[in-house]
């Protein structure tokens, strides 16, 4: 059962446009990384509906797909994803799961309220956040209201990660690597997924391997490193605590052709022996999945 981990998706009116989307809502972020072109004049990612991202997966042999919200800069506009993710995973239950998406802004009980709220609609954990990227301390008060409620519910949370190796982009913000660490040991009992492989976080620092409330997704892997980053990585960190997350519709191989697909990296992880625990046995064990009977055509039975 190939799951991948780290999927994003829009309601259809962003699709439609963007960039005038992202300046209306007051996401300016969110505009800069991911309505921009590159140089050669292609998109850095593409905007799929539901059918689309399904026929994607059916291509490349993904069973279910992991729906992260966006780290919002605006409460309302995470409230907004998070109500069109219950929908598709209403629609789609055998395909998707989702995590809501939320800001300590709205206040500590409208914030709290808001993860039941998602809860209860079917939507599984948190993330994909960035306190960095929307303004607030990972001491924020709310934040940490937030960290216990997930713990309490037993939903995961993603939080990206920015590699402090990594060359400049727009809309590049720093993660200082040390706050991670810090947030795994204040929270123990909740269970966090570092996005973006941790951005080796525990390659340079090896007391970050100790947290055992941590995982790491591989997404965006190829724009980031070369495939030895699954040795580098798999030799200090236990696989049972990586899970396969591609980061679609980011196209991963701009080089190779302007449509983003999952098929390449799928490959790319096979060749690097990633293993079925990794491409799917721990993000199903993550999520309390049911092990799946049949996964012909990508499309999987549930027992």
């Amino acid at each position: 059962m190939i799951i991948d981990a780290h999927v994003h998706l829009y309601p259809p009116e962003v699709a439609r446009d963007p960039a005038g989307w992202g300046r209306a809502a007051g996401e300016p972020h969110w505009t800069a990384l991911c309505t921009r072109v590159r140089r050669d004049g292609r998109a850095v990612q593409g905007f799929p509906t539901v059918d689309e991202l399904l026929r994607e997966m059916d291509t490349a042999g993904v069973a279910r797909a992991v729906l992260l919200g966006w780290y919002w800069e605006r409460p309302e506009n995470c409230a907004w994803q998070n109500r069109f993710y219950a929908a598709c995973v209403r629609a789609h239950p055998d395909r998707l799961s989702a995590f809501a998406t939320v800001h300590p802004a709205a206040g500590r009980d409208a914030t709290l309220g808001e993860v039941r709220r998602a809860h209860g609609e079917g939507l599984v954990g948190l993330g994909e956040l960035s306190p960095h990227s929307q303004g607030f301390s990972i001491d924020d008060a709310t934040f940490g209201a937030v960290l216990a409620l997930a713990a309490e519910r037993r939903m995961p949370v993603n939080l990206h990660v920015t590699d402090p190796a990594s060359r400049p982009f727009p809309g590049r913000v720093e993660t200082p690597l040390a706050d991670f660490t810090r947030l795994a040991r204040a929270w123990p009992q909740t269970t966090f997924v570092l996005a973006h492989w941790g951005g080796l976080l525990p390659l340079v620092d090896a007391s970050a391997r100790e947290p055992g409330n941590v995982l790491y997704d591989t997404a965006a892997s190829p724009l980031l490193y070369d495939a030895s980053v699954w040795a580098r990585f798999l030799a200090s960190v236990p696989r049972d605590r990586v899970l396969f997350g591609s980061d679609f519709p980011l196209n991963l191989h701009p080089k190779l052709g302007a449509r983003p697909g999952m098929a390449r990296f799928l490959a790319e992880a096979r060749a690097a022996q990633a293993g079925d625990a990794i491409l799917g046995g721990n993000a199903r064990r993550l999520l309390g999945l049911p092990e799946s009977t049949s996964n012909a055509g990508g499309k999987t039975a549930i027992a």
